[in-house]
């Protein structure tokens, strides 16, 4: 099958794309963004993700037909690109020459009102760096199946890197968006759940003490720099700590939330034991 071909940059339909990889702004406004890579759009149209157009080249047909023949089939509108428009397309360096304009699924994961959470809850709070957002996401799919909450002034999870590095958890978790700790908290604590702040402090309960295996649990991580608000770890039920010998005096928020989720994942599957 033909499909009609893009080879200028100029070419409104991929600098529209564009505009999505380079902006959230864009991304919110339009409830659209750009994603980029063989394996990630294929897992975006198995996701149940709406896909509005892909954009190929010729050499991406030849090395990846079967990931581009699941992408095809779901995608509206398709076109073919020349290697200078999947440049512009991509913020990789050595583009695979994939990319897909998705409906944003934001639109459902807006505020915990009328939320129900039964399971175990990672709440992250303030996360900057997409990279650290996106590996938490991959963390917590591969761990367990949590009820993930953003809350306060996250980052994009639409964004090129944090999709890059959820490699796919973004369109599989059940994620919500919520401004308000309070909010949060009132319908955590409403739903019978514990939940433990996660501070760098010694003087706070160590995660490793904690029984995870009993009732249910929502653990609250702060942004890299700063931690959590203090008016959000005041709020928990308790503050919680990685125990750790070394001199370090606090982990990146990626790997502190790995081992935070290790041990609710654990607790969780003793439970269920």
């Amino acid at each position: 099958m033909e499909y009609p071909r893009i080879t200028s940059r100029r070419n409104p339909l991929a600098k529209a794309a564009a505009a999505l990889a380079g902006s959230a702004r864009e991304r919110r406004e339009r409830r659209r963004f750009l994603c980029e890579g063989a394996r990630l759009c294929r897992d975006a149209a198995e996701s149940g993700i709406r896909l509005e157009a892909c954009f190929f080249t010729a050499q991406a047909m030849e090395k990846y037909p079967e990931y581009l023949k699941a992408v095809l089939t779901r995608s509206k509108e398709a076109y073919e690109i020349s290697q200078e428009v999947a440049q512009l397309l991509s913020a990789t360096k050595t583009p695979q020459g994939v990319f897909c304009v998705c409906e944003s699924p934001a639109s459902r994961w807006e505020n915990v009102t009328g939320l129900a959470p039964e399971g175990p809850c990672i709440v992250l709070e303030d996360i900057q760096d997409p990279g650290n957002l996106g590996t938490i996401l991959r963390t917590a799919e591969a761990l367990g199946r949590f009820q993930v909450f953003l809350l306060g002034n996250c980052c994009d999870p639409l964004s090129p890197k944090a999709l890059r590095a959820s490699m796919g958890a973004v369109f599989r978790l059940e994620l919500s968006l919520e401004s308000s700790p309070e909010r949060l908290l009132a319908l955590l604590h409403g739903r019978g759940y514990q939940t433990h702040g996660a501070v760098p402090r010694e003087s706070a309960r160590k995660v490793t003490e904690v029984d995870f295996s009993k009732g249910l649990h929502s653990i609250f991580i702060g942004n890299e720099g700063s931690g959590l608000r203090p008016g959000t770890a005041a709020g928990c039920g308790d503050c919680v700590t990685i125990p750790m010998r070394g001199r370090a005096e606090s982990l990146n928020a990626a790997a502190a939330a790995t081992v935070l989720i290790w041990e609710l994942a654990r607790g969780e599957r003793s439970h269920g034991g």
